[in-house]
């Protein structure tokens, strides 16, 4: 049975044939002419015959369908669709980006089982079994749901594109060609590209199976999908023959936006939450309700049963925005349940993460449905503990004592290297999102929300030297409770878990973002207006 053990075996042949070339220049000397009537360079046909030499000496029972050799019929009921070289240019002239591209399946791209690709610069491996998941370097990789405002496309725009490749590249923030598909493709699967998108005026300038079978799979396994121009799911033979343009995308609505031209903005889909303990929630959802009058909503069922009228809970919308009506805390228990954008309506005191203040509710809403707006995304805290991942933080998780001024005694590491110890009430691990809340009343600086890293701040440290710190937010930051003592875990105040005595809880960068729509005003205009000069 092919595993992906075997597609990474066969890598390995590669890389270990075409580090006997002594230099760049030899990689790119044209020694044949390949099966799909192109010069085949020397990186390509050594790559391949790498991979055809391995074939024989393990009896590996595969055919082989390749851009340099063609197809090989070696009588078995599977085949190889290869791509010993993608990226040959890249590999001459030195740049990090190229691949191995390896494929296994039957007849065309929907019947492909596995598939693996390396980068034979970086070493980065990615690989997929159908109905298994997608991976890179052992981790799992899902698409992004896309920011229409800060869209990213790998976008073909080289000597045979169409000129529409081109309208689509004014229609996006960022526009990359970086001549690798295979890379380019994965780079939407693992969720930082919203597209990749081949338009060529060229027939023999299309994409073939062998260019993206393998990031095909990979990408439908990590949640997206790739289409024709017609908007029809791609399925392309094992054959070189056939070609065409294509545009893969982590969700739909960018396909539907850049060719079809849809907007995503004006079919939003609505949702509405609001905090029930406010002796005015009702009447600021009727506010909110009118004002969206025309467009699709949906009302949270707890309010909705206030209201009589028919609710569905949030976490059942399929929504793109949700209003929430409340203070800070509701708006963080939002988060918790919905990956959707949000915007806050100021229900409770300070409401720093809050847009419209509850005497402007038309207009704010008006505003948010004319599209005058900014979209800022924040990371999430993600908590590792007792064999699962907790819910992700948008401010901060803490852990501290579960018994009324009893101290308890915790080491701190960073990537699995020893920071500190301490002996308090507890341990704050705090986003800059979070720096303004809990972190901050216990003294620690507050964080520009631009600034990727976490804070680590004692509670009511025994020791003054027991001091605040600041790490990378790709940082893996470890707490352990070094006490045969029970502490407690809460996770943006809303979740709180039970973590035993010695024992230990890991928080690492969640693949996810929160997404909160904003008018006008910057981050430190509003810690002068909510918090400074505030009682």
């Amino acid at each position: 049975m092919i595993t992906i053990d075997t597609l990474s075996a066969i890598a390995d042949a590669v890389e270990t044939e075409i580090a006997k070339i002594p230099d760049a220049r030899c990689r790119g000397d044209e020694i044949c002419i390949g099966a799909d009537g192109t010069p085949t360079s020397r990186i390509d046909k050594m790559a391949e015959n790498a991979v055809l030499m391995f074939l024989e000496r393990e009896d590996v029972p595969l055919n082989v369908l390749s851009e340099e050799i063609g197809f090989v019929d070696r009588g078995y009921d599977e085949t190889l669709v290869l791509d010993p070289i993608d990226g040959s240019k890249n590999a001459v002239a030195g740049l990090p980006y190229y691949t191995v591209s390896l494929g296994v399946g039957k007849d065309s791209l929907s019947g492909l089982r596995l598939a693996y690709l390396r980068n034979l610069v970086t070493k980065d491996n990615y690989w997929a079994e159908k109905g298994k998941g997608a991976f890179k370097n052992g981790k799992p990789i899902h698409v992004r749901k896309p920011d229409f405002s800060q869209l990213f496309v790998m976008n073909y725009t080289g000597k045979y594109a169409h000129p529409d490749a081109f309208a689509l590249a004014k229609k996006v923030n960022t526009s990359r060609n970086l001549g690798c598909s295979s890379l380019e493709l994965a780079t939407v699967a693992e969720g930082e590209a919203d597209a990749f998108c081949v338009i060529s005026a060229s027939y023999v300038r299309c994409e073939r199976i062998v260019d993206i079978a393998a990031s095909v799979l990979l990408l439908r396994e990590a949640g997206g999908e790739i289409f024709d121009l017609e908007g029809n799911v791609l399925d392309m033979p094992f054959n070189l023959e056939q070609r065409s343009n294509a545009v893969a995308v982590g969700d739909k609505s960018v396909f539907d936006y850049l060719i079809k031209g849809k907007d995503p903005v004006k079919d939003h889909r609505y949702g509405i939450y609001a905090n029930t303990s406010l002796s005015m929630a009702v009447e600021y959802t009727r506010q909110v309700m009118d004002a969206l009058k025309g467009h699709e909503y949906f009302v949270d069922s707890q309010i909705a049963d206030i209201m009589g009228i028919e609710g569905i809970p949030l976490k059942d919308m399929d929504v793109d925005i949700v209003i929430v009506v409340g203070g800070d805390g509701t708006l963080l228990r939002v988060l918790q349940q919905t990956d959707a954008m949000v915007i806050g309506i100021n229900g409770g005191s300070v409401g720093f993460l809050a847009e419209i203040d509850k005497d402007n509710i038309k207009a704010g809403i008006d505003r948010l449905l004319r599209e005058d707006y900014t979209i800022e995304t924040r990371f999430k805290l993600r908590s590792w503990y007792n064999g699962e991942y907790l819910k992700d933080s948008v401010n901060e998780a803490l852990i501290h004592t579960s018994s009324v001024a009893k101290i308890r005694h915790y080491k701190i590491y960073v990537d699995d290297v020893l920071a500190c110890e301490m002996r308090s009430d507890g341990v704050i691990i705090s986003t800059p999102t979070g720096s303004t809340c809990y972190a901050m009343s216990l003294g620690a600086p507050y964080m520009d929300p631009h600034v990727d890293a976490l804070m680590v701040v004692p509670m009511a440290a025994y020791k003054s030297t027991s001091r605040s710190f600041v790490v990378p937010s790709t940082s893996k930051i470890t707490v352990e409770s070094v006490l045969d003592k029970d502490c407690v875990i809460v996770l943006d105040g809303q979740e709180e878990i039970r973590m035993e005595g010695r024992t230990k809880v890991d928080f690492v960068l969640s693949d996810k973002k929160a997404r909160f729509i904003r008018f006008d005003m910057d981050f430190f205009s509003r810690v002068r207006e909510k918090l400074v000069n505030t009682l």
